[in-house]
């Protein structure tokens, strides 16, 4: 890993003014809790996939301020000698506990908890959300583009078209953890290990007098992997003979066609009839050219003969829904060893807070090991794994349900305690496999692209009640 820019700095200036309010009121080591938890999953899907945990990990592990950025704050005019010197001083001391990289996630779950004093758990917000609400939503929308090719290779192809640098290397990053197969981003596979793909340009077979000519220069040079790029011109008048023609000459071990324009399932039809003709069933078709989920199960119902894709910006932006809506909100606060619960209250539903210190329980079928729900409880309450179990919708108590032959997973891990790390991070290689386990976790109605079931994410008893006591607390007030 190359070393990274100290990011301190990049927070809301909100939370540095706040920080200096609570130390002016007394309140910089009142202990609180924070939970980032997201509300609706993009696109309208089923689920989503948590990605970002080394970089969170990487960031709150190296939180200092340099004599920069206290000379930048105390330019501000703003702010106390007695906060400049606790930041000169500063030590990070909170507690953490988040869901692995790769875990498939719902909304209103605890994602991410920090525990500590005010001044310090308020503080990393800004950086908490940007972390995992970027990956995440990239390596939702890489695992929705994956289930539509249907085991096919998919290539993240859109580094020139993401939201700037880090984007497009984070990116290339959650992309991978999400299935993609590799990415076309080079520092990506440097820095993280993620496989660098990639073959040609249009301005590769311009360079040279016939398109010909430029195949049988690329199949010299990558004998071993040579994918021609064939649209050039045009597709089957000209850039599949020509590709035919070279391969024949040339004779690479590895021999693929790439198309990056035009009517898709027709122009991979010919191409594929054209190629088996000439008696090269070993050739390859890859497909680029502004694909998504909903275009790539289309061509493939369509007949469309294609054995990769190449996906770019659609894939890099999330273009069909480019926020990943996390939310970071103060759950509890500790005093004399008590915790005690606060909660958000609103009149839109979905954004009443869960409160106080939680758990985060899976439930999952002995025999099928599917997932059958999420579980939030009060932290330090168990779930018996015996018959009999309730569960029930915390907006509709009378709709309940009873599991059976179940076993109990506690999702979340801790990833810092009283500020030192004591969680290590899983390689890439890791992660991504057991994201790829773990979505085999989830029934087919949760992965459906339209109309998804909803996954119950659901309170215990006790949770709930401490929930609903605090709303008619707040509504007698």
């Amino acid at each position: 890993m190359v070393e990274e820019k100290n990011l301190t700095m990049l927070t809301d200036f909100y939370e540095i003014t706040m920080a200096n309010g609570y130390l002016k009121s007394g309140m910089m080591n009142d202990i609180a809790y924070f939970d980032m938890f997201f509300r609706r999953v993009p696109d309208e899907g089923g689920y989503a996939i948590m990605a970002g945990i080394e970089q969170l990990v990487e960031y709150l592990d190296n939180l200092e301020f340099t004599e920069e950025d206290i000379a930048y704050i105390r330019g501000k005019g703003i702010f106390c000698e007695e906060f400049l010197d606790y930041l000169k001083n500063f030590k990070f001391e909170c507690d953490v506990w988040a869901v692995p990289e790769g875990t498939p996630i719902f909304p209103h779950e605890p994602i991410v908890t920090v525990r500590g004093p005010v001044i310090q758990a308020q503080f990393v917000e800004t950086m908490i959300l940007l972390i995992i609400n970027h990956q995440s939503l990239i390596a939702t929308k890489a695992s929705r583009i994956v289930r539509a090719a249907q085991g096919r290779p998919v290539m993240e192809f859109g580094s020139r078209r993401a939201h700037g640098a880090t984007a497009a290397d984070m990116g290339a990053r959650a992309a991978y953890i999400g299935g993609c197969s590799g990415t076309a981003c080079t520092i990506s596979d440097r820095d993280h290990q993620i496989p660098a793909l990639g073959t040609m340009a249009h301005s590769w077979v311009q360079m040279f007098p016939t398109e010909y000519d430029a195949f049988v220069k690329y199949a010299e040079i990558y004998p071993d992997n040579c994918i021609l790029l064939v649209d050039t011109y045009n597709v089957l008048k000209s850039g599949v003979p020509a590709a035919i023609r070279a391969f024949r000459d040339m004779k690479p071990k590895k021999m693929g066609i790439r198309i990056d324009s035009g009517d898709i399932a027709y122009l991979t039809k010919r191409a594929r009839k054209m190629l088996d003709e000439a008696g090269l069933q070993d050739c390859t078709i890859t497909i680029s050219n502004s694909l998504d989920e909903y275009l790539i199960r289309d061509v493939i119902l369509e007949g469309a003969q294609i054995d990769a894709f190449g996906v770019g910006e659609r894939l890099i932006t999330a273009k069909s829904e480019p926020v990943f809506g996390g939310v970071y909100k103060l759950a509890a606060l500790e005093k004399d060893g008590e915790i005690i619960p606060k909660i958000k209250i609103s009149e839109n539903v979905e954004k009443i807070t869960n409160p106080g210190f939680k758990t985060l329980y899976r439930l999952y079928d002995r025999d099928s090991d599917k997932a059958l729900a999420d579980v939030l409880t009060v932290d330090g309450e168990t779930i018996p794994e015996q018959d009999g179990y309730v569960i029930f919708d915390p907006n509709a108590i009378w709709k309940k349900k009873t599991l059976n032959n179940f076993y109990v997973r506690n999702l979340r891990v801790q990833l810092f305690r009283h500020g030192e790390k004591v969680y290590d991070c899983p390689d890439i290689e890791t992660v991504r496999n057991y994201c790829a386990e773990q979505m085999e976790t989830l029934w087919e109605e949760t992965l459906r692209f339209e109309n998804p079931q909803t996954y119950y994410v659901d309170l215990s008893r006790k949770l709930w009640n401490i929930k609903n006591d605090l709303i008619e607390e707040h509504n007698i007030r």
